[in-house]
């Protein structure tokens, strides 16, 4: 009987870690540098100004797009954080915040969170739908999520804007 409760417990952990339920272990990439920057048109509603570090895009075996954003308010002030963004759940994950001396500091908690669809804080669902996940899937390399960025969308993608 403990034999077959056991095994109950552990096949759903199993078929989660095949299905690529395990997140890989990836460093911090190197602090963004302002040359770096590409800008991400959000939203007319909102005066922050959006970029994400083309150096810092990768793709994991994962299922995870990571990326640096940036944040600009109209004041100047910068607001940087290193996310990752999973397409198949249409979730993101903060894992660390950019501290003035340009360092990172590992986000606390840092847990997988849906990306909502409001006008106010549209960046990343943004970044979901029109750079990273086109159509919902993932892109298949970091230079097609910069090619995107640079071109103001991914070309996939039809949808207007929010």
């Amino acid at each position: 009987m403990r034999a077959w409760l056991a095994l109950c417990l552990i096949m759903p952990l199993a078929a989660w870690a095949q299905a690529g339920g395990a997140e890989n272990q990836v460093p911090l990439p190197e602090y963004p540098k302002a040359e770096n920057y590409l800008p991400l048109e959000v939203s007319e509603t909102t005066s922050f100004s959006f970029f994400v570090d083309a150096k810092s895009i990768s793709v994991g075996s994962d299922g995870v797009v990571r990326y640096s954003l940036i944040a600009k308010s109209p004041d100047g002030a910068l607001n940087i954080s290193h996310e990752g963004i999973r397409c198949s759940g249409r979730e993101f994950r903060v894992y660390a915040f950019g501290r003035s001396d340009n360092t990172w500091s590992e986000s606390r908690v840092s847990r997988w969170q849906p990306i909502p669809s409001d006008t106010r804080n549209a960046q990343r669902s943004v970044l979901y739908r029109e750079f990273l996940c086109p159509m919902g899937s993932i892109i298949q390399a970091p230079g097609e999520g910069v090619q995107a960025l640079r071109r103001g969308g991914h070309p996939r993608v039809t949808v207007p804007r929010i």
